[in-house]
């Protein structure tokens, strides 16, 4: 970590070539290295939902990637050459004759420290008809700071957000591929989920078109009052923004939400 309290978070906000796993590797290869090249070199990188395959969900089980090998040898080795934290935004992952929509993420030595597969599959998308859901939390440590990791769609779920926020998750990660016309959820419930939990959260969204669906960015870095520090726009982008971890603490303890809570009425 950068200094014991923050962290500096890159989030690579690419366009997704539906159908295409080569080019989405050699552009997202492309991207992470001008992460990395950048004045301020990141602690974190993070990157969008389903960034090896897009939403090619008739032909997923040919294209999604065998147990995650290809994806986690990759950035393994990116995070241990690079010495980078990579939260592996989310891929399609086939366990045998099964899809999960999966994140893995890698320390800066290139050891796995988390692997969730989204819980809440989205039908307007379909994602059930070809997807199967996960049964796991993303609960993980970031270099001794609990952290919690979620997809897309999961963020509509605030009982899921809290659990992580009650588990300890002071940073929720929000890797997605989230469209048009809904950029007001995704904002609102983005701030919501800061707030309420008083955390961070670092929400990655794709960018560009996928067949009728347009995909609109603004990621977002938010901070535990619920003060965007960064937004990105509607282009292919690196969004940067450092946290400041005792933050989480400041504004715990200033309104303790979690102590006044009455779960036994609720």
């Amino acid at each position: 970590m950068s200094d014991s309290q923050h962290l500096h978070i890159a989030l690579i906000q690419m366009d997704i070539k539906i159908g295409e796993p080569d080019t989405n590797f050699a552009q997202l290869e492309k991207l992470l290295q001008q992460a990395v090249q950048a004045a301020q070199r990141p602690d974190v990188i993070v990157f969008p939902e389903m960034w090896n395959t897009g939403y090619a969900l008739t032909e997923i089980q040919q294209l999604a990637d065998p147990n995650g090998e290809r994806t986690k040898a990759f950035l393994s080795d990116f995070a241990r050459t690079n010495g980078v934290i990579i939260i592996g935004g989310s891929i399609a992952d086939k366990r045998e004759d099964r899809v999960l929509n999966t994140i893995y993420a890698f320390d800066r030595e290139g050891a796995e420290i988390m692997e969730y597969s989204k819980i809440h599959l989205f039908r307007l998308m379909d994602e059930e008809k070809f997807l199967h859901s996960g049964d796991q939390l993303g609960l993980f440590e970031l270099e001794g700071v609990p952290a919690g990791a979620m997809i897309c769609y999961d963020i509509r779920f605030p009982e899921l957000a809290r659990k992580l926020a009650l588990d300890g998750a002071r940073i929720l990660f929000v890797p997605a591929e989230w469209p048009h016309p809904r950029l007001h959820h995704w904002r609102t419930l983005l701030m919501a989920r800061a707030i309420e939990n008083q955390m961070y959260v670092v929400s990655c969204n794709r960018v560009g078109t996928s067949g009728t669906t347009n995909f609109f960015g603004h990621s977002m870095v938010i901070d535990p009052w619920g003060e965007v520090l960064v937004e990105g726009d509607e282009s292919e982008a690196i969004l940067h923004a450092t946290i400041d971890l005792a933050e989480v603490v400041r504004v715990r303890e200033k309104i303790p939400v979690f102590e006044d809570r009455r779960p036994h009425l609720y």
